[in-house]
Formats: C-alpha cells, sequence, structure tokens
C-alpha cells in the first residue's frame, strides 16, 4: 500500500479545506488522519472503518472535521471545516491492518504529509 496525501494549503480562521488520501494497492483497510505541528508530538486527528460505517475523532476537532472513504476510487478525504490557528499542522494519512485505533503507532503504512496553515 503506498498513500499520497494533498490538499493543504494557506487559509483563515473559520475557513475550510478538504484533504484526500490516494491509495495503491491493496487498500480496504482502516484509514486514519494523524496530525504534527511544530514541536509537538504526532496526535489522532479522525480514523474511519474499513466500510467507512465507523469513524472516530479527536475531541479538539469533533463536529468541524469529517473523515469519509471512497472505496471504489481508493481514496480517503478529510473534511475540515471552521479551521483555527491551533488546527495548523502536517497531515498525514495512515493505513491500519488491524482494526480502528486512534494510536499512531499502531498504523503500518503512511503517507507523506501534506501541510495546512490556518492564520488567525
Amino acid at each position: 500500500v503506498q498513500l499520497q496525501a494533498s490538499g493543504g494549503g494557506l487559509v483563515q480562521a473559520g475557513g475550510s479545506l478538504r484533504l484526500s488520501c490516494a491509495a495503491s494497492g491493496r487498500t480496504l483497510y482502516v484509514m486514519g488522519w494523524f496530525r504534527q505541528a511544530p514541536g509537538k508530538e504526532r496526535e489522532f486527528v479522525a480514523a474511519i472503518s474499513r466500510n467507512g460505517i465507523i469513524s472516530n475523532y479527536a475531541d479538539s476537532v469533533k463536529g468541524r472535521f469529517t473523515i469519509s472513504r471512497d472505496n471504489a476510487k481508493n481514496m480517503v478525504y478529510l473534511q475540515m471545516l471552521r479551521l483555527k490557528p491551533e488546527d495548523t499542522a502536517v497531515y498525514y494519512c495512515a493505513v491500519r491492518f488491524g482494526e480502528l485505533a486512534v494510536t499512531s503507532a499502531r498504523y503500518d503504512v503512511w503517507g507523506q504529509g501534506t501541510q495546512v496553515t490556518v492564520s488567525s
């Protein structure tokens, strides 16, 4: 499995962005989004089950971010609304071969990341 994240950019606070993650190879796995801000550890953002029915979110993004997937296109998305400066980070998509999880160490394959910058 290889992952390619895209869709990051510079946006004003209150704005929105949609991140995309294109997966190649066998892709019917749990997918997650994580982020890492400068000087901070990588943190969980959202994850979605293989069939797209179950999703988990970090408390900091609940109600603002939505994770979704299109298995026919091998794509996973992260719709981000009402962005805040504290959402600024490099965002990574990842694959987990096992069940839904929120810990980065449990994910097996990582994409290269896409920068999201939210100005105040």
